[in-house]
């Protein structure tokens, strides 16, 4: 790969013809060399998904990069930065992928198949008696509020994101809603939990204390 500096990236990449091309396949070959180091802390080199994922999240950041060339503040060397986008992609396809046979009605009927049973967001450890009872009742507590007393969308999304560790993309994606709707979804839902738990006397602040490691 030819050396650059971060403005001789920019007027290449800014280019037409083949000083682009140069600088495109100089990129390309430096994310193919850099990525699976990255990636192998998150996916094994020998899954079947790691090649193909490779190959995607590298030809989605060479489009990124283009489109993105402006942000460039040049806080870093232009292929560390690069390099930041093609991580950034990567998982994010990853995560995606992990949830992708997974529909968010499946989410729903497993969390209705527990039942009262504690939510996995709220695993004890060690707790002693009282705070065990302690968490009981507020596991219950907020059970039967989202259960109850959430809109259908406030519980699918918060059930996805909160408790089954969705991706924020993946929900909004599958709900068919942008994502600063589905943020709004979500805070929405957060205060009616924080609203009724405190009709119940109970304050969001001994809720967190009380499922703290």
């Amino acid at each position: 790969m030819a050396e650059r500096s971060n403005q001789e990236w920019l007027a290449d990449l800014r280019s037409a013809g083949p000083a682009q091309e140069a600088a495109l396949a100089d990129l390309r070959a430096m994310i193919l060399a850099s990525l699976p180091r990255a990636l192998s802390v998150h996916l094994s080199p020998g899954d079947p998904q790691f090649g193909p994922l490779i190959e995607e999240a590298t030809q989605e950041t060479l489009v990124r990069v283009l489109d993105r060339l402006d942000e460039f503040q040049g806080r870093s060397r232009f292929t560390t930065w690069v390099l930041a986008i093609a991580v950034n992609i990567a998982l994010s396809e990853l995560r995606r992928r992990r949830w992708r046979d997974v529909s968010l009605e499946e989410l729903l009927d497993r969390h209705e198949e527990q039942g009262d049973a504690e939510p996995d967001w709220m695993a004890e450890n060690s707790p002693n008696v009282e705070r065990l009872i302690e968490r009981d009742h507020f596991s219950a507590v907020l059970e039967r509020i989202i259960r109850k007393e959430l809109t259908e969308k406030q519980r699918t999304a918060l059930l996805a994101v909160a408790v089954r560790g969705m991706p924020m993309e993946e929900v909004a994606r599958r709900m068919g809603m942008q994502r600063n709707a589905l943020y709004k979804l979500l805070h929405d839902a957060r205060i009616k939990l924080k609203h009724r738990l405190e009709e119940e006397g109970i304050r969001v602040d001994d809720v967190l204390t009380a499922f703290e490691g």
